[in-house]
């Protein structure tokens, strides 16, 4: 079963992002093993920024990462990090396929979606908030 939080030196958390990448120009061009192999350049990057990815799937013009993380990452550093890796290693593992659609060096958008997501909604916590006992005058 896997762990509801996560545990830090002096923190309790659980902090999970919802990503998704879009190819340049929405083109169609990931195909089975290239898919495959953003899923292994994802894995090892969460690796070494002591992140987890959760879950990876993706269609022919983008991809989603589900990914839990810890509360000291800046989540653009590595946000961008995830896109440039994976973009240089792809387009140089799948050059010939990349090079009949794209005449530069491109593979995502230069924009990403991110949403952090959580076990509860923000109408629960705001009722969980509420109903904590003040403290009496």
């Amino acid at each position: 079963m896997e762990e509801l939080y996560d545990k830090g030196f002096r923190s309790v958390y659980s902090l999970t992002a919802h990503i998704v990448f879009v190819t340049k120009y929405r083109k169609k061009v990931i195909n089975e093993p290239m898919l495959s192999r953003l899923a292994e350049i994802f894995q090892d990057t969460c690796t070494k920024w002591e992140c987890r990815l959760v879950e990876f799937n993706g269609e022919v013009d983008h991809v989603h990462l589900l990914i839990r993380y810890h509360p000291q990452i800046e989540l653009s550093k590595f946000i961008a990090n995830l896109k440039t890796v994976s973009s240089r290693l792809i387009r140089k593992e799948f050059s010939q396929e990349l090079n009949k659609v794209y005449t530069k060096p491109v593979l995502w958008t230069g924009s990403y979606f991110v949403a952090s997501c959580g076990g509860v909604t923000v109408e629960q916590l705001k009722q969980y908030v509420q109903q904590q006992q003040s403290p009496q005058k």
